[in-house]
């Protein structure tokens, strides 16, 4: 089966600047993937068109079932945090899959202060900080091989913070059936991905930015019987400044 994570920028090239619904569903359906993990994905909102972006690609994909986590509501420039009453326009992550899924969950993340001490220049300083409510999102999917537990997610550009929000995803789906993918827009390298989080690398590819991409953020990490069947792919698909990263995999045992 192929899994896929994708940091789609509400749809927008950076070509042209524009959100074409039409083009962004061709692009989720030329990935082909089993199971998608979306980032940045809007629902409702102005800046897209209006349309819930989860939904268009489930259908461009086949998906059978998914399930879209909102971070935050409102329009951008306005946003609310998701613990306020909901808005019809919101922002979020999304987990799709063209297998039965036999769990869903939900891991909410914590947010920076806004006036925070970060590293800087061999000290820490004083700074002010605008990071957004981040989440996870879990499905326990039942493949023809197996079991899978997929998990994804978008964890802060903080440093530190992003590995104490990784570890918080790990502890929140730790009771879930192995072997575990997770999937996502991690904002840091290979090395710190896989020892925060002692997982296996299934993909190495650079994925950013998307023209002339120098290292890779995005990731596919595997604990337990899962492997990949050949190199992963980094995908251009015209849309968003981060690439596609596509991996096939087999469960074993």
């Amino acid at each position: 089966m192929r899994l896929a994570t994708f940091n789609v920028l509400h749809g927008r090239s950076p070509v042209d600047g524009r959100v074409d619904v039409d083009r962004f569903a061709a692009a989720v359906a030329a990935l082909d993937a089993d199971v998608l993990a979306l980032q940045e994905v809007d629902l409702g909102q102005p800046r897209s068109g209006r349309v819930d972006l989860a939904q268009i690609a489930a259908d461009a994909m086949g998906a059978r079932e998914h399930r879209f986590v909102a971070t935050l509501h409102g329009p951008p420039g306005a946003w609310r945090s998701p613990r306020r009453p909901p808005t019809r326009w919101a922002y979020g992550v999304a987990l799709l899959s063209r297998f039965p899924v036999d769990e869903w969950r939900v891991v909410e993340l914590p947010r920076k202060a806004p006036l925070t001490w970060v590293p800087h220049a061999r000290r820490w300083a004083a700074k002010v900080v605008r990071d957004e409510p981040r989440a996870a999102v879990a499905g326990v999917v039942h493949t023809p091989a197996g079991r899978l537990t997929v998990v994804g997610t978008h964890v802060s550009y903080l440093r530190g913070w992003n590995t104490h929000q990784l570890g918080l995803v790990l502890d929140g789906v730790r009771d879930l059936p192995r072997p575990l993918a997770l999937l996502g827009d991690l904002n840091m390298l290979p090395d710190l991905a896989a020892a925060t989080t002692g997982m296996r690398a299934l993909a190495a590819a650079p994925t950013y930015p998307v023209a002339d991409p120098v290292r890779q953020i995005d990731h596919v990490l595997a604990e337990g019987a899962l492997r990949a069947t050949a190199p992963a792919r980094s995908i251009d698909t015209g849309l968003s400044d981060h690439r596609a990263l596509v991996v096939d995999v087999t469960l074993d045992g």
